[in-house]
């Protein structure tokens, strides 16, 4: 399962080039590497400062031993280990946290941060992986309610012992927003950052034309994309059930998790792309618009200034937003 999650980051990242790179005539600083369990990917087209591309490695690493919730030692497997206990943890962590609060309360808990109890139970990269059990995911989500996450300053804590944090939704788009804080404080106008899909666009291409993104065809055994996006200085994020699935008895169980029923969110759809300014806006929003549904989700995006997107449902058909520029 590892294996074919990192191909499909990479067949990204192939058709990220075949729409964007090759039209550039001057060979970017670049570096990928696996990094936040994903494929990574940073462009610079207007520098060959070597040290601007170790410093967002070391970003990437930084956060990850924050954010991790398999990494004993991270601000988060910290948390999740207190049994209720309050954990002091850096002011990265706990800005993360409240971000993904806000998006908690925003879908009235269809997205929820502590769902950890239920994640925990599916192991997507297991050599042979099955579907825990239902009284396992009965149990798992009495403990999913953001409700019972108290912080205090730079402490944090679970009200229900049982309870814990997940971030993976949101983490990607929040370390995304700080390299390209970085870089941009360097002088950078010409980037491209992509974090295991997770797409955040630092200008436009050297002779002022956006970059342009494909959005992968789901399932496309080729990664072949089903449209592209033109932008700049935007972030692109898709949730996908093609991302992260496996099979087991002709039923296939993706990675985008109901906090309500601690199943996969089947409900018509198979992507949700957004478009805005913030990744870890779009990385939210994508996961958040997924698990609402075809109708709220779209509801809700064109209640929001400043954010467009493309939802593909199960026959690989195309819905955009009201304001999305074609």
């Amino acid at each position: 399962m590892r294996i074919r999650k990192i191909a499909a980051f990479l067949m990204a990242a192939v058709i990220l080039c075949m729409t964007g790179c090759s039209e550039y005539s001057k060979k970017p600083l670049s570096y990928t590497g696996i990094a936040l369990d994903t494929v990574i990917n940073i462009q610079i087209y207007d520098s060959h400062d070597a040290e601007l591309i170790k410093h967002c490695q070391e970003l990437c690493e930084e956060y990850e031993s924050k954010f991790s919730r398999t990494l004993e030692s991270s601000d988060i497997a910290r948390i999740n280990a207190a049994s209720g206990a309050p954990v002091e943890v850096s002011p990265d962590t706990v800005a993360l946290i409240k971000k993904g609060i806000y998006y908690c309360e925003m879908s009235d808990g269809a997205f929820d941060i502590t769902i950890g109890s239920v994640t925990s139970l599916w192991d997507f990269k297991a050599e042979d992986p099955s579907p825990p059990s239902p009284e396992a995911i009965a149990e798992a989500v009495n403990h999913v309610n953001f409700r019972k996450i108290l912080i205090d300053g730079n402490n944090v804590r679970l009200l229900d012992p049982a309870a814990k944090l997940d971030l993976g939704a949101i983490a990607k788009g929040y370390i995304a927003d700080r390299i390209k804080e970085y870089l941009k404080e360097e002088g950078v106008k010409h980037a491209l950052i992509d974090l295991g899909g997770n797409i955040l666009a630092i200008g436009g291409k050297l002779d002022g034309a956006p970059f342009n993104i494909g959005v992968r065809k789901p399932f496309s055994k080729s990664g072949e994309p089903i449209t592209s996006i033109r932008i700049k200085n935007k972030s692109v994020v898709t949730s996908g059930t093609y991302q992260r699935y496996f099979e087991k008895d002709d039923i296939l169980y993706h990675h985008i998790l109901s906090s309500s029923s601690g199943n996969p969110c089947n409900n018509g759809l198979n992507s949700v792309t957004i478009i805005t300014d913030s990744s870890l806006t779009a990385d939210a929003l994508s996961t958040t618009c997924f698990l609402l549904g075809p109708e709220a989700g779209m509801n809700l995006i064109n209640q929001l200034d400043n954010v467009d997107a493309v939802f593909i449902n199960t026959n690989n058909e195309l819905s955009f937003s009201r304001n999305f520029d074609k």
